[in-house]
C-alpha cells in the first residue's frame, strides 16, 4: 500500500478536486498484507506525483478492514491477485462493489503493474499514466451513476 494504490488515491483525489466534487467523496487506500504498515508512500511514487503537480498528498500504509467493506461504495484494486484476496475478505452482507481499477482502462490493460521492484522511474511514470487514465474513466462512470 505504498506504490500503485497510493498513486491512484492521490490521482483520484486530485481529479475530484479538479471536478469540484471532492467534498462528496472519501478516498483512501489500504493493503491486504502487512509488509509496509505504517510507512509513507514509496519515494518514487511521490516523485512522479510531484512531476504531475500533485504535491499535497500524504498517506500512511494501513490494512483494509471489515469496516471498509461497509463504508465504501467501491473498492478498487490493482490486479487479479488483489481482487481474489478482497473477494475472499468481503463479508457476505457488504454492498461494496469490487473492481480492478484497470477494468476502466480504455486501452484494455486490466492489471496495473507493481513498480516496486523496478529500478527505473520510467516504470512509475507508466503506472501513473495508466492510473490517471483509469481514474478518469472510473470517475466518469461513478459520477453518472
Amino acid at each position: 500500500n505504498i506504490c500503485r494504490s497510493t498513486m491512484a488515491e492521490a490521482i483520484l483525489s486530485h481529479l475530484l478536486t479538479e471536478r469540484k466534487v471532492r467534498e462528496k467523496w472519501k478516498v483512501d487506500s489500504a493493503g491486504h498484507g502487512d509488509w509496509h504498515l505504517g510507512k509513507p508512500p514509496e519515494e518514487r511514487t511521490l516523485q512522479v506525483l510531484a512531476r504531475h503537480s500533485i504535491t499535497d498528498y500524504t498517506h500512511t500504509a494501513r490494512l483494509i478492514t471489515e469496516e471498509d467493506f461497509f463504508t465504501s461504495d467501491y473498492i478498487l484494486c490493482m490486479d487479479d491477485y488483489n481482487l481474489e484476496e478482497l473477494e475472499a475478505m468481503k463479508p457476505v452482507e457488504s454492498q461494496s462493489v469490487l473492481w480492478k481499477l484497470g477494468d476502466f482502462d480504455l486501452k484494455g490493460a486490466r492489471n496495473i503493474f507493481d513498480p516496486y521492484y523496478s529500478n527505473t522511474i520510467e516504470i512509475y511514470e507508466k503506472v501513473y499514466t495508466q492510473c490517471y487514465r483509469c481514474c478518469e474513466a472510473f470517475l466518469d462512470y461513478a459520477l453518472k451513476n
